[in-house]
């Protein structure tokens, strides 16, 4: 048994145990939801974390987790360079919290498309799951400089900056040219009001 079918048939008894750890974590109020590609501004052919449909792997499709696992793992071994198949099993680990199989996988995508700024927020993403926040704040920064209107980039690393590194005043900064890019996004006025609560607790 491979490693991704293992972590797949522990989703059903660790599913209630996630969930509530999840609504407890710091971050919960505040990250973004994952959006349809239109919304998000992503390319809807792009495969990325960032710009999937919102939903959870268990029913995406209406195919079983394992269904899904086994089928992108065949096809990775059938196609090594198949980036699509390479990128789905990355966001099904990503959806899993599995963030260091998700780092590897998102990096290996970028050897298959390099430059992709949704492959890259996702990667910064998992880095910061990691604690890796340096890593995290590069491939943020990477992929805005590819995509400047990039919103979920500069979105996360603000969250860095505020919450991580404790760094309001760059946070504030970063949140000034972020807003109006996406104005009247909720995701984004959360997080200025987070930042907000911080600085007068300070």
């Amino acid at each position: 048994m491979n490693r991704d079918s293992a972590l797949f048939l522990l989703i059903g008894l660790l599913a209630g145990f996630l969930a509530g750890y999840i609504l407890h974590e710091e971050m919960a109020e505040i990250q973004p939801a994952r959006l349809a590609p239109e919304a998000a501004g992503a390319h809807p052919s792009d495969g990325s974390a960032a710009g999937a449909m919102a939903g959870s792997p268990a029913t995406a499709g209406g195919v079983s987790p394992m269904a899904q696992i086994e089928e992108l793992r065949r096809r990775v071994d059938a196609d090594p360079t198949d980036v699509e198949a390479v990128l789905g099993l990355a966001n099904l680990n990503f959806d899993i919290q599995n963030w260091e199989r998700a780092r590897e996988l998102y990096e290996r995508a970028l050897t298959l498309r390099a430059g992709d700024p949704d492959v890259l927020t996702d990667l910064g993403i998992s880095l910061r799951a990691l604690g890796r926040f340096d890593e995290a704040l590069a491939r943020f920064r990477e992929a805005q400089a590819l995509a400047p209107r990039h919103w979920q980039a500069r979105f996360n690393e603000i969250v860095v900056l505020a919450i991580d590194r404790q760094d309001l005043v760059g946070a504030e900064a970063r949140l000034a040219e972020l807003t109006p890019l996406v104005p009247g996004n909720a995701d984004v006025a959360r997080l200025a009001e987070e930042i907000r609560r911080r600085k007068s607790s300070q």
